[in-house]
């Protein structure tokens, strides 16, 4: 199917590389129109500039509030927002600093708080789709990832919160949750490089998954893709789990 998105006005934070990139081009590919949104402006850019006239690039750090008051400000309307920008720490409640646990915070929640906020004014007037990345450990903790689970877990409530109160202002202004398990981008490189053991930790990554293998960037973009388009219109305030069974 191609044109599923036609005419749509999408703002994708994180969008420079990894499942970013991966939604950035499917979206182009169905026919919409994309701010790529992202703190690597070498990257953005050259994405934009690949991509042409469709997308353009516009620097957000998603845990500044000015950050996100400039980046929204460059646009007219949004029908569609992904809130896809994170990070992930690796470490036990034990080994988790105070630091440590505050960045992943400010990255995966206070980002996603703010883009969940301030995009309304964008929105409200014609309706759309906020599209907020959680993940499979949104669902289910993992003890080596105590930072991480802890955002992602308030993710997900957080998108609940907002689907009830757009549905109870009656904005037409939907917002569902998206899951992935391991998915292979340069994040799980990251957090390879942050384990003592690279090669257990992949395994215990694929292990983790009944179907036997990490995601595919691409597989995520493509529930992205309907819940972008006017065929998830009954959809809000739900989790959409694309995890390789892993929380089954």
């Amino acid at each position: 199917m191609t044109g599923r998105l036609s005419g749509k006005r999408a703002f994708v934070t994180g969008g420079a590389s990894g499942l970013g990139e991966a939604i950035v081009r499917r979206y182009v590919a169905e026919g919409a129109s994309v701010v790529i949104a992202d703190i690597d402006a070498a990257t953005g850019a050259a994405l934009a500039n690949e991509l042409g006239a469709k997308t353009r690039f516009v620097s957000l750090d998603v845990s500044s509030e000015e950050s996100w008051l400039a980046a929204l400000a460059t646009c007219d309307a949004i029908d569609v927002l992904v809130n896809n920008a994170g990070i992930t720490t690796l470490g036990s409640i034990e080994e988790v600093t105070l630091d440590q646990f505050r960045h992943e915070f400010d990255v995966d929640v206070v980002g996603v708080f703010l883009g969940c906020k301030h995009v309304i004014p964008k929105m409200r007037p014609q309706g759309g789709s906020i599209i907020n990345m959680s993940s499979m450990t949104g669902v289910r903790a993992q003890a080596n990832l105590a930072a991480y689970n802890a955002a992602k877990a308030a993710v997900t409530h957080l998108t609940k919160s907002c689907a009830l109160h757009f549905a109870q202002q009656k904005y037409d202004i939907r917002c569902n949750s998206v899951h992935p398990g391991a998915i292979h981008t340069p994040i799980i490189d990251k957090v390879l490089a942050q384990s003592d053991d690279p090669e257990a930790l992949y395994a215990f990554f694929v292990s983790s998954h009944p179907i036997g293998r990490l995601g595919k960037p691409e597989e995520i973009a493509a529930i992205c893709v309907y819940l972008a388009s006017d065929e998830s219109a009954f959809a809000t305030g739900a989790e959409f789990r694309v995890d390789g069974g892993s929380t089954i």
